[in-house]
């Protein structure tokens, strides 16, 4: 078998995405034959070489136990595979899955929605890295009745702390003069940290409430929330 990265073969153990598992290297949570490896580059034979990640050994997912499931996450739980607080986490959800999973991506404690974990690291790259371009649609409620120049604003890019977002999709939903508040869709594909939020508060609206709807295709509207289900191949590829 070819010498891979070890970030990578951390990853195809489904310890967390790729970047991840590169700063998990860099932190010194990684060994390989009983050294700590702290620098990235190094490369190595799985079928010799003993990686370990935080004191455990790690062994690569075959293709047979590969698993992709996708949640409609509740508000109120953390999107991480540990909590330092014991808060509750995403993983608190699924019931019956003896592979260890991760997120893909993140969606903060305050966003509902569609959220897909797996033990596939490349898969988790895939999804994760901008070059990859990967879709995800929320629907924003936010305070107020929002502008038509605010939404084209939306959809040019805002400038958000030291950047300026991607062009976005943004259309209007629905406006309530009584309730004072706008629902928008954004469809986006970065994946900067509560980036809908940001780019909401930049045109002057505060997000009130934020679902993720959609990532690419794959849609929750048929999952309460809280429920989840395994990807299908056609839907994985």
């Amino acid at each position: 078998m070819e010498e891979i990265r070890l970030q990578k073969y951390m990853a195809e153990c489904g310890v967390a995405s790729r970047r991840k598992c590169e700063e998990y290297i860099i932190q010194g949570l990684a060994k390989v034959n009983g050294k700590t490896i702290t620098e990235l580059g190094m490369k190595i034979n799985p079928k010799k070489d003993i990686v370990e990640y935080n004191g455990k050994k790690l062994e690569s997912n075959n293709e047979n136990s590969k698993v992709y499931i996708l949640l409609n996450k509740p508000i109120g739980y953390v999107t991480t595979v540990k909590d330092q607080f014991r808060r509750l986490t995403v993983l608190d959800l699924i019931k019956g899955v003896n592979e260890r999973l991760v997120p893909v991506g993140r969606l903060d404690m305050y966003t509902s929605g569609a959220l897909i974990l797996t033990n596939d690291g490349e898969f988790v790259y895939k999804v994760t890295h901008p070059k990859y371009e990967i879709e995800k649609t929320y629907i924003a409620t936010v305070s107020g009745i929002i502008q038509p120049e605010a939404i084209e604003k939306l959809k040019y890019g805002v400038e958000i702390e030291d950047y300026i977002t991607k062009p976005a999709k943004v259309k209007i939903l629905k406006t309530d003069a009584t309730k004072n508040i706008s629902r928008i869709e954004i469809t986006i594909h970065e994946g900067k940290n509560r980036e809908v939020r940001k780019m909401c508060e930049a045109v002057g609206y505060k997000v009130i409430a934020l679902h993720r709807s959609k990532i690419e295709n794959l849609n929750v509207k048929d999952l309460k929330i809280g429920q989840w289900r395994y990807l299908n191949g056609n839907e994985i590829e």
